[in-house]
């Protein structure tokens, strides 16, 4: 198992979650490749997007339905700082993930994270878990609690 596999099964463990993440026959990388291998909605897939703050220079987590897409502006409101790109070495020096399996927890380092309330309409959720084959399913509310995000609307319309 990967220590990113490794550190997603701990922090839903940590969570008092049963929750066990799934093995995919097929890559996960894309919201589409991950519900087709689900068998689930576009929208159940909560999609990890992360820009860098402008000013902080932090790394800021959206929590995203499969189907919806960040608005830019909107998320620069939500994170009250300009935002830029996330580059592959931000991504990896904070989450500990690389990109195509960054999960919404389990990360190295504290992220600010907002969430999608698109995908509260949903009795369960998949989200990464640390590798491009592996997603976990979750109630909204528990990923809400354990990624610590904040429902906000960043998405476009």
């Amino acid at each position: 198992m990967s220590k990113s596999l490794k550190r997603v099964t701990r922090a839903l463990l940590d969570a008092g979650l049963t929750a066990a993440p799934l093995e995919m026959s097929d890559l996960t990388k894309t919201a589409q490749q991950a519900a087709d291998a689900v068998g689930c909605h576009l929208d159940q897939i909560a999609k990890s997007i992360i820009f860098r703050g402008g000013q902080s220079g932090q790394a800021i987590l959206f929590i995203t339905a499969g189907g919806h897409q960040v608005d830019a502006a909107k998320a620069a409101v939500c994170a009250g700082e300009p935002l830029g790109k996330a580059d592959a070495a931000l991504i990896r020096a904070q989450t500990g993930f690389a990109i195509g399996g960054v999960a919404p927890i389990g990360h190295l380092n504290p992220i600010r994270a907002f969430y999608d309330p698109r995908l509260s309409e949903f009795e369960v959720i998949y989200a990464a878990a640390g590798t491009p084959r592996h997603v976990f399913p979750i109630a909204p509310g528990d990923l809400i609690a354990i990624s610590d995000a904040e429902p906000a609307d960043f998405t476009a319309s």
